[in-house]
This record gives structure tokens, sequence and C-alpha cells, in this order.
């Protein structure tokens, strides 16, 4: 039985912002009578991971999804509430914590500009203590992971966008980190270069059974890599649970269009307890809820002469998209 790797209770955060009105006065009176505000992103918040899970979250621009991961690695001291990572207390930073985590953010970068990668891999390995021969075996086997040689040995400002995201990873990872924190981890790049990076994290994640925890606006990286998402608005977590429980919730019903080879068979369909959508000369479509989806369509086939048969969701981009706007 898998335990518990991260466990938050009760978490705030809160921060104090300057506040001053427009123009040449307004800064003035700021100055000499400054004046601030308190303002929450993080509310009351609670959740546990289990070791090896890939949990995504979700939540629109300004929910509090980056804060968290940020909590989570140390980078930001909860105002209140207790926090356990892999049994540390992340903002105290200890180097057994600090060597258990990466975390890797997609709008920016560690890698020096001027030099090759290569030269970065090996600057890593000596702050976390790797022997050179068990760098050279790691950045042998992660680069066959990604997919990347000859580029490893070039400046990092003469790569493609793909090719430095790869070698960002290869970075966050040669010390072995058991729980990856991932922020907009494929934003910019192309169609290929992120269904790559999402492969190599599945297999990352099987082969090591590390812990990953993902934010993406790009649908695909949570749908393919996972089962389990937690969605944050204005600060709260609004659900907290499985993504396929969570798209049945929203969008509960499929829309089928059958093509009957005649219209006798058009007026026997519209017979049945069905949610007609549409009638155009043969063609009919209606709505099913999921739950009843297979005998309805069973119970169809097997009694109406069919010619052809549609099912149609909506994108999983409409359905995710009614999560922003969810509120507590």
């Amino acid at each position: 039985m898998r335990k518990n790797i991260i466990e938050v209770k009760d978490i705030t955060k809160s921060f104090t912002i300057s506040a001053k009105t427009p123009g040449i006065k307004g800064t003035l009176r700021h100055f000499f009578n400054r004046k601030t505000i308190e303002k929450k992103v993080v509310k009351n918040i609670n959740f546990e991971i289990n070791e090896g899970e890939i949990v995504g979250f979700l939540g629109a621009n300004g929910a509090g999804k980056t804060t968290i991961l940020k909590i989570l690695c140390g980078l930001l001291y909860p105002s209140n509430g207790y926090i356990s990572v892999a049994g540390s207390r992340p903002f105290e930073r200890e180097t057994s914590f600090l060597k258990k985590i990466t975390l890797i953010m997609g709008q920016k970068q560690q890698l020096i500009w001027d030099i090759p990668p290569i030269d970065s891999f090996y600057l890593n390995a000596s702050i976390y203590g790797i022997e050179k021969n068990e760098a050279i075996k790691r950045i042998k086997d992660l680069s066959e992971m990604l997919e990347i040689d000859s580029e490893l040995y070039l400046p990092v400002r003469k790569l493609s966008l793909g090719q430095r995201m790869k070698a960002e990873l290869l970075a966050a990872l040669i010390h072995k980190p058991s729980i990856l924190f991932l922020d907009e981890p494929t934003l910019g790049l192309d169609i290929n270069a992120q269904a790559n990076l999402r492969k190599f994290l599945q297999i990352y994640n099987k082969q090591t059974g590390a812990t990953i925890l993902l934010t993406s606006h790009y649908m695909k990286d949570i749908t393919y890599l996972c089962k389990r998402v937690i969605c944050i608005h204005e600060g709260y977590i609004t659900y907290d649970g499985k993504l396929e429980k969570l798209l049945t919730k929203l969008s509960p019903n499929k829309d089928v269009s059958i093509i009957c080879k005649s219209i006798k068979d058009i007026e026997n369909l519209k017979k049945l307890n069905l949610e007609i959508k549409n009638i155009n000369d043969n063609q009919i479509t209606f709505t099913v809820n999921k739950l009843d989806f297979k005998n309805t369509l069973k119970e169809i086939l097997n009694k109406f002469d069919i010619e052809d048969l549609h099912i149609n969701e909506p994108p999983i981009d409409e359905v995710i998209g009614k999560i922003l706007i969810n509120k507590k």
C-alpha cells in the first residue's frame, strides 16, 4: 500500500500589497502615507498525495496553482497551516529535502545561455555531489529517454524551444528526484514537442515511481498524464478526485447521430424514450446519459437497420473550461 508523500492541512498564504492611486499626486501621497492591503491567494486548502501519483492542478490564471507549488517546494512560506513533503517541512529547505525534489517552470530556465547544456549538467551533478562516472551514466540514460544527443554540445541559445525544454528537464532530473513539481512544462512548445514531453514524463513515472504534480492549460497534458485532478478557484479547492468522474459530472451526456436506411425506422425510433435534438430526413440526433449509453445503443442496434452512426462528446477544453468558472 502506497503511503502519503505530501500532506497539506489548512494551508493559507497571504501577501501584503501596496495600494496607491494613479498619477504624481497619488505617488507622492503613497510615498508619505503608504497604504497596504492583505490579499489571500491560498485559502485553507487540504489534500494528501500518495507516492507515485501524477496529480494535475487546474484553474484559471491567478487561481493560486503556482503559489501552491511554490509552497510545496519551499520557495514560499505558508501564512498558516501544516505541510509535510517527503517527511520534511519544505520552507526549512533542508539539504536532504532539496535532493528529493525538483521544480520546472515553463517560463523560466536554469541553463546558462552561452554554454552547451552538457556543461550545466556536470555543474548540477557537482552541486548534488554526484561522481563524474555516475553523472555520465545518468546523462546518457536521460538523453536517450528524451531523444536528445548532439544538441547537448551546442550553446543553449542555438537550441530550439523544444530542444531547450528537453535539456532543462535533463538538468532538473540528474539528481534523480522523487518528487517533480511542473508548472506549465509544455508552455510554448509545438504539438510534437508537447507529445514527446508527455510521453517522457509518463515513462519516467513508471520507471522511477516519482510523484508528479503538474499545472497546465493544455488539456492534453492533463488527460494524458493525470488520473486525479485538484481544481483551484480563487484560492479554494473546488474539486479533488478522479478526472474521469469530474468529466462525467460536468458532461454527463453524449450526442448520438444515427442515419437509418428508411424513414420508417426514424418513426419507430421516435417512439423510444429518447431526448431527441434534431431530425433531418433519415438522420436522427438524440442525447443519452453516459450511464444509459451502452444499453440504449445495444437496443437500437438490435432492433433497427442502421446505415451509419456518430457519437459526439463536447471537446475536452470546453468541459474543463467549466471548471475555471466554478465557484466554491
